[in-house]
């Protein structure tokens, strides 16, 4: 049977009152821009994740401009990132003026490798931006303390990790700031873009709130440049119910996951390497095989969607390629990009869904 890469039909048709009421009560109330269902989304997520302050605006990539504006981040500046990342990543970097750095990662997780990130640094680094790719968590402790031992910051690029936990704190509540895309896509996802950057400073979330809005602490009143990153309060709205909904759904991912990994553990392939599976939120379920291309043209022809997260690394991109400084050679990030394939992964996702994909995996093998 056909199975969907993901189904946001599925996913909303159980909301659909709730959301049409979202939609008629911004429609009634006429603030459509930064009203009271910003104020109250920000307040939700913020209680959520377990920090001060939720800055909301209208992409993920917005928020990573906004978070290395808001720190200061400009020429002359470094940020240490990886290289197996989504071009937002150190596109951003590029944005405000600095020097994207990229480093390779770990083997078995594919997340910042620390004992390169230590070599990375110098006096240039002013942030260090862990990627929490597929929805586990970097190595926090390790992070924060090599970036704190050096003087710089460290902002997590949190798109994927909604709801992920690093020893009991979820994703979002460790670096100076943290950002979020609500693409539609994500584990919690708009009906369109949002974005959103976390943080429990203070000075920094009112930095964030006068950036998005043209530098400004009142109409016409403008301390500082900044942009129009206002987030919709119809987006804000939407993400307040279905943020009701996200534990439920990662429960659901993390059942798919544990399925996955049971049916396709004796296969000639790596399976992702899970530190602690009640910890990730499995937005994406990641093999790697050298036969990518071919066992993904064998399930479309099942029927089954797969995905390529991403299949070039980030300073191999024509966008990036003179303006991202390797600070070491990335030969597992470059080989993850050739082998790497998303399974089917959604928050509805059925058991006979997840047995339909392992059987067009074994059925792969088995013919080989």
């Amino acid at each position: 049977m056909p199975v969907p890469f993901t189904d946001l039909g599925r996913d909303h048709a159980p909301l659909r009152a709730e959301l049409v009421a979202v939609f008629e009560r911004v429609l009634d109330g006429g603030a459509f821009v930064l009203g009271p269902e910003v104020d109250e989304f920000e307040r939700q997520f913020a209680q959520w994740l377990g920090v001060s302050d939720v800055v909301t605006v209208h992409s993920g990539t917005t928020a990573l401009i906004a978070a290395f504006a808001a720190l200061g981040v400009g020429h002359g500046d470094e940020v240490v990132t990886v290289a197996n990342t989504f071009a937002a990543t150190v596109g951003a970097v590029v944005a405000v003026g600095a020097t994207p750095v990229v480093i390779d990662v770990d083997p078995a997780t594919l997340l910042l490798d620390t004992t390169q990130l230590d070599r990375a640094m110098n006096a240039r680094t002013k942030v260090v931006v862990p990627v929490h790719l597929y929805g586990q968590v970097a190595n926090m402790e390790e992070i924060c303390d090599i970036a704190n031992r050096h003087g710089a910051v460290v902002v997590e690029d949190a798109a994927q990790a909604h709801g992920a936990t690093w020893h009991g704190r979820k994703a979002g509540a460790f670096g100076r700031a943290a950002c979020f895309s609500f693409y539609p896509g994500k584990n919690l996802g708009a009906l369109g873009e949002a974005g959103a950057v976390a943080t429990s400073d203070k000075a920094l979330a009112q930095r964030l709130r006068r950036y998005r809005n043209h530098g400004g602490i009142a109409k016409y009143e403008h301390l500082e440049p900044g942009i129009n990153g206002r987030l919709s309060s119809l987006q804000a709205g939407l993400l307040s119910v279905k943020l009701r909904y996200l534990d439920e759904w990662n429960a659901c991912r993390r059942r798919c996951a544990a399925r996955y990994l049971a049916g396709l553990t004796d296969l000639p392939l790596t399976l992702p390497s899970v530190v602690a599976p009640e910890a990730h939120a499995f937005h994406l379920f990641v093999i790697r095989t050298p036969l990518r291309d071919q066992l993904a043209s064998h399930l479309r022809q099942r029927g089954i969607a797969t995905g390529i997260h991403y299949p070039t690394a980030v300073h191999e991109l024509p966008a990036f390629a003179s303006r991202v400084v390797q600070a070491c050679p990335t030969p597992v990030a470059e080989q993850a990009a050739r082998e790497v394939l998303s399974l089917p992964m959604f928050g509805t996702m059925t058991d006979v869904e997840v047995d339909e994909v392992i059987a067009g995996v074994r059925s792969f093998f088995g013919d080989r």
